[in-house]
């Protein structure tokens, strides 16, 4: 089975991503092969498997981004669809699109879960510079009803915020919802005012938001030398 749609991914325009404000980012629907998203979403691992993420103290004064988190591991005792979705994230396609994307080949790929409970939300925040982007895929769909929340927010800031800070949500000049039900994603470039969230949820109980996430790396030259010979990149 094939889960990304090659078709699809290069119907993307690299030109209006790049350019969009008040940074680049896009919320392309189905990347993934609808076969492929179903099998994913069934194959998606437990709870229980899961590290709790809650109460955590971040930089500059935000808020915990409170939520259960599986980072992937070659090792992981993984569904064999979630494997070869990965490997296809490895591959030549995806790296390719990118790439053009991003306008560079200099990164490397993690990949984690993160299953987000009612009440529990993403405080603005603009990620670390070792980050050029991230790649969030959703897994909700009949499970989960729009009024409970749970899109990514794009939040534009005019360009007055210091990143280093934690404004709530009410001081952006103005924010813009993803689309987050089905097989949609959400793609963005890391910039010094990427501000982006995600509301407290309202979903009941017994439901979670529920992503998988590809987070780029920066790589330097040095680090691309080391790839080079065989060397994992250094961490900053």
């Amino acid at each position: 089975m094939k889960y990304l749609d090659q078709e699809q991914l290069e119907r993307v325009d690299s030109a209006a991503f790049r350019t969009r404000e008040p940074y680049p980012w896009v919320n392309p629907e189905r990347l993934l092969t609808e076969a492929g998203h179903r099998r994913l979403r069934a194959d998606l691992p437990s709870v229980d498997r899961m590290d709790s993420s809650f109460g955590r103290d971040r930089k500059h004064g935000q808020t915990s981004h409170d939520r259960y988190v599986l980072e992937w591991a070659d090792e992981l005792d993984a569904a064999q669809s979630w494997k070869d979705f990965v490997a296809e994230l490895r591959g030549d396609a995806y790296r390719a699109f990118l790439g053009r994307m991003i306008g560079s080949d200099a990164f490397e790929l993690l990949f984690h879960w993160h299953y987000t409970p009612r009440g529990c939300s993403v405080s603005p925040h603009c990620d670390a510079h070792h980050k050029l982007g991230s790649h969030i895929f959703y897994f909700n769909s009949d499970d989960w009803k729009p009024a409970w929340g749970g899109e990514t927010l794009v939040l534009d800031d005019g360009g007055r915020l210091d990143r280093r800070s934690a404004p709530p949500f009410e001081e952006f000049d103005r924010e813009i919802a993803a689309e987050a039900l089905g097989n949609q994603s959400f793609l963005f470039i890391r910039r010094k005012n990427s501000w982006h969230g995600v509301r407290p949820l309202q979903c009941p109980e017994d439901r979670m938001r529920r992503v998988f996430i590809v987070v780029i790396h920066r790589v330097s030259p040095v680090d691309r030398a080391r790839r080079l010979v065989g060397l994992r990149p250094r961490r900053a």
